[in-house]
């Protein structure tokens, strides 16, 4: 057995249990909780004018049903913006249960508890909304008009605008020797994990606090909310994340109006309390991502070089904007990726639609980012009639221009700031992958064959801190605890590996606990690909204070010096005399000063116990147990990068896609577990794959989603995503932390937009400037391509003549 597991790829040691159903989620839990469910509004925008809650009365099993008028002060009180910026001009948050005014369809207006959910259900039906209509804004760009207004106090719409300039774009690109101008869109899609949000709470009069189970990305901020809503001291109040069923962002704390309804209503009646969301009110409550236009201005040499970019956009942030203007941030900073340009603009303008909000999704932004500068890197290869690898070689930044200062403010308010990566190897690597220059064109079927390239750089585990800590129990077990949360990733085994390689003990003896308040209070949250950079590093710097600590008690006990010691599978060893030995669970029995001795374990560690250097029990400075604990904070975040190669063969008759192949090379510093990183590139691929060929929210003009349901929002199934994923890696790790690892959460998603254009664009010879595709549009686009070229005469794009 080695203890040495960094690096490995050791199985996963959460799916057996999972596997086999015992995973304990939130609709596990309070089986004799009181059910609720909400009465939300079927219209896109509209004043409530009356609430005849009537007949929802004589429902047998009825407990109470609330509206905004029940509401206590601080429950009444507009949702907080959690995540404030000098740009966010005009914040709009909406309240817990709508106060005169509904936004969006989906919206909370009415909550009822009742003896169970299908009580509650019943109920809700009978309860009767009056409204004024109001006429809805759906589409983005007349939003940005600003002729009808979202919310009457901002009539141009506008949340907020943001310029970041990097030297004078406009005047590089006028002097370029060629220019393009040009528009990209992507459309709105959102996260589904399969599990939806809910929360479990329940009230100790006698104790008074709240326990409250969330199935949530972020349990300790969740505990902050409920405490200041209700009136709480933090220490009054238990939030856990227990087993939870994918996050994509989506349930990071907003906080949603139900996480604080939920516990609001046990405390207030006394009684447990539970709500789960079903599938619509995912699909119309919660929140979504992606929709944003682009408008781009481009001059660049002979060689391809970029000399000025300016890029203009539009993002939709929805109704509301509880968390800010992240997401357009992250696009306009994470837009320039591995590209070293020679001047940069870019102005967005984030703006408000009677649609569900909008806040980070796996990705966050960026995807809408690297959708823009990989289109516009095709564009100019195209232009210039050059491979487009070629292109992309000639503008990257180096390695040894690392640390690259982007000269932009990243979405942590600190500078952008790339720590390490070497883009034209991770490039090289990926062509070596997949053969680029032999990849053939030709297809037996008749069907056209494209070659999709694109590159990314994802901005990190942005902090401000998390924190671990490690307990050597006296039996040998190794307990660790984290407050960030698990949804999946395989938090257990990469945070065991950490411990068993950093402290010498077998794998299986340590166990890691994620997302409880009560076992570790201070946090941040599982999201932005943050948890084993954040995490890993605090709980390895824990380890490394458990160690010392080990390593001078056990050197007292075998009069040595703690220099000469080492630990191997849970034993403390004199070096190059493996006899003179102790095990790491009798130091651990040492490290405790008992009064009584009430095992075997214990007699060692009694008070009468007496050590040789005549001193006290516990010496001055120290603490009894073998345990640490400690936090990793960092300067800034670090930045990933890869690059995407994607083979598809297009049929002209139908538009169908299939992916024939899909090449990954990806760099994030020392891999932890290479399983478990390829795992994440495997969900983000297909992820990637969902967001270019599958999803997105068809809203009617009236506000209407028309998909709010997996009947008919479409997801790709294991059959649409390539069956095999090439994947290779390159380690350039980062030098600002001590385990030299970078996130890896996000990157399988974020080019998979724009190497599904590029690709689909080769086979079928016309440009592709937006995402997602069907089948139907791909047909039209290659109709149009091909009428065109029957007349003689090229397509072209919006600005000077682009090749199609």
């Amino acid at each position: 057995m080695t203890t040495k597991l960094f690096g490995e790829k050791v199985a996963r040691s959460e799916d057996p249990r999972l596997l086999r159903g015992e995973g304990r989620y939130v609709d596990d839990l309070g089986q004799n909780a009181l059910g609720v469910a909400f009465v939300r509004s079927p219209h896109a925008h509209a004043r409530i004018t009356d609430i005849d809650v009537t007949d929802a009365l004589d429902v047998d099993g009825l407990v109470a049903i609330y509206t905004y008028e029940d509401l206590p002060e601080k429950m009444a009180k507009p949702l907080p913006v959690l995540i404030p910026h000098p740009a966010l001009r005009a914040p709009r948050t909406a309240y817990a249960l709508a106060n005169g005014e509904v936004n969006h369809v989906g919206e909370a207006i009415a909550m009822v508890v009742a003896t169970d959910r299908y009580v509650a259900e019943d109920a809700a039906e009978r309860i009767r909304v009056s409204y004024d209509f109001l006429d809805p804004i759906v589409d983005l760009e007349e939003a940005a008009r600003g002729e009808t207004a979202v919310h009457d106090e901002i009539p141009d719409n506008v949340a907020a605008h943001l310029v970041q300039e990097v030297g004078d774009a406009p005047a590089a690109i006028d002097g370029a020797p060629h220019t393009l101008e040009f528009r990209l869109d992507i459309e709105r899609s959102a996260s589904m994990p399969l599990e939806g949000r809910g929360v479990y709470a329940r009230w100790d009069a006698d104790d008074q606090r709240l326990r409250a189970y969330s199935s949530t990305q972020t349990s300790t901020s969740v505990r902050a909310a409920v405490a200041n809503a209700l009136e709480l001291a933090d220490a009054q109040v238990e939030v856990i994340a227990p087993d939870v069923g994918g996050g994509f962002g989506v349930k990071i704390v907003h906080p949603f109006p139900e996480e604080l309804l939920v516990p609001w209503a046990a405390k207030t009646l006394g009684r447990e309390v539970k709500w789960v969301e079903d599938r619509r009110e995912h699909f119309v409550s919660s929140a979504h991502e992606r929709g944003q236009v682009h408008h781009v201005r481009v001059g660049f040499d002979e060689d391809g070089r970029i000399l000025g970019l300016d890029v203009e956009f539009l993002h939709d942030n929805g109704a509301y904007t509880p968390y800010g203007i992240i997401v357009p941030i992250i696009t306009s900073t994470q837009l320039p990726g591995p590209y070293k340009l020679g001047a940069y603009r870019v102005e967005f303008t984030s703006v408000y639609t009677n649609t569900v909000m909008v806040t980070p999704y796996r990705g966050a932004g960026r995807p809408q980012g690297v959708f823009t500068m990989e289109r516009t890197i095709d564009k100019i290869a195209t232009r210039l009639g050059k491979d487009r690898a070629e292109v992309r070689f000639a503008n990257f930044i180096q390695p040894d221009e690392m640390p690259y200062d982007l000269g932009l403010m990243f979405q942590d308010g600190k500078p952008a700031i790339y720590d390490s990566g070497d883009f034209p190897a991770s490039l090289q690597k990926l062509l070596d992958l997949v053969d680029y220059e032999h990849l053939s064109k030709e297809a037996p079927d008749g069907r056209r064959i494209g070659v999709g390239l694109a590159g990314y750089v994802e901005g990190t585990a942005v902090g401000p801190y998390e924190g671990g800590h490690v307990h050597v129990e006296t039996n040998g077990r190794v307990m660790v605890s984290t407050g960030l949360t698990s949804q999946g990733q395989g938090h257990q085994t990469v945070f065991a590996q950490i411990v068993a390689s950093e402290l010498g003990v077998p794998f299986e003896d340590v166990h890691v606990t994620t997302g409880d308040t009560r076992r570790f209070g201070y946090a941040v949250g599982t999201f932005a690909s943050r948890a084993a950079v954040m995490s890993g590093n605090a709980i390895a710097l824990a380890t490394r204070k458990v160690r010392e600590k080990a390593l001078r008690i056990a050197a007292d006990a075998l009069e040595a010096n703690p220099d000469d010691l080492e630990i191997v599978d849970g034993v403390v060893q004199v070096k190059g005399s493996p006899e003179a030995q102790i095990e790491l669970k009798h130091v651990a029995v040492l490290s405790n000063p008992l009064r009584y001795s009430f095992s075997e374990e214990a007699q060692a560690a009694t008070q009468f116990t007496l050590k040789g250097d005549g001193g006290p029990p516990v010496a001055e400075g120290d603490e009894p147990g073998l345990e640490g604990k400690d936090y990793y904070s960092p300067t800034q975040s670090t930045f990933a990068n890869g690059f995407h190669a994607c083979v598809v063969a297009v049929d002209p008759e139908t538009g169908d896609v299939e992916i024939l192949r899909y090449g990954v090379v990806h760099d994030c510093g020392y891999l932890i577990n290479p399983t478990i990183v390829e795992g994440q590139i495997h969900g983000g691929v297909a992820q990637g794959v969902a967001g270019a060929l599958f999803e997105r929210m068809a809203y009617d003009e009236y506000g209407q989603l028309q998909n709010a349901s997996f009947m008919d929002f479409l997801m790709p199934y294991a059959t649409e995503v390539p069956q095999r994923i090439e994947i290779d890696h390159l380690e350039t790790p980062t030098p600002l932390n001590p385990l030299g690892i970078k996130g890896a959460g996000e990157a399988g998603v974020i080019p998979g937009a724009a190497v599904l254009a590029a690709a689909i664009e080769d086979a079928i010879g016309v440009e592709v400037d937006r995402m997602p595709l069907s089948p139907p549009e791909i047909w039209e686009l290659s109709r149009t391509g091909a009428a065109a070229d029957g007349q003689g005469t090229a397509p072209t794009a919006s600005d000077e003549g682009v090749p199609r």
